[in-house]
């Protein structure tokens, strides 16, 4: 039994060191590649509109479905539930994720191009609601207490995000 197991571990050994190493013309599509992270459902960047069009889009609907290219702004550093992306008159759209079903990395986002696939819609946002994000942005207890009324605003649930 000690010689099966010692000529196994050699083996695996002997055929890991004879891989071949990826040629310089892949590896730099393979860094390129590794940049680029999915989450959640799959997205094609194929058609997306830029998060300065998103407000016009999506005036006098209900909901629009959409596929946004924007630039991340804040994000949740707590558990990376949400993120909040630059629209065109520098104000914020918030971006959550269906059903808490993934989440992007709670490193800090800020400035990284992302393209999301999912639904825009217009919503009424509580006190409460408005200092959970506050708090998960990591903002000062005065910021948080300083939040006293329900705000609308254009809201995003992505099925899918492509962190670029």
């Amino acid at each position: 039994m000690r010689n099966a197991t010692l000529f196994l571990s050699l083996a695996v050994a002997s055929f890991s060191c004879n891989q071949s190493m990826p040629s310089a013309d892949t590896e730099g599509t393979t860094a390129a590649v590794a940049t680029e992270k999915n989450f959640g459902a799959e997205v094609s960047q194929a058609g997306a509109i830029p998060a300065a069009q998103l407000s016009e889009a999506v005036a006098g609907k209900d909901s629009l479905q959409a596929t946004v290219a924007a630039e991340v702004v804040e994000s949740c550093q707590a558990k990376g539930c949400w993120m909040d992306v630059k629209l065109a008159d520098n104000s914020t759209m918030k971006v959550t994720f269906r059903d808490y079903g993934f989440f992007v990395p709670v490193e800090d986002l800020k400035g990284r191009q992302v393209v999301f696939t999912g639904t825009a819609k217009r919503e009424v946002i509580s006190v409460e609601d408005q200092r959970h994000y506050a708090k998960d942005a990591g903002k000062p207890e005065v910021e948080i207490a300083a939040i006293k009324a329900p705000k609308e605003e254009l809201r995003f649930i992505a099925d899918g995000v492509i962190l670029k």
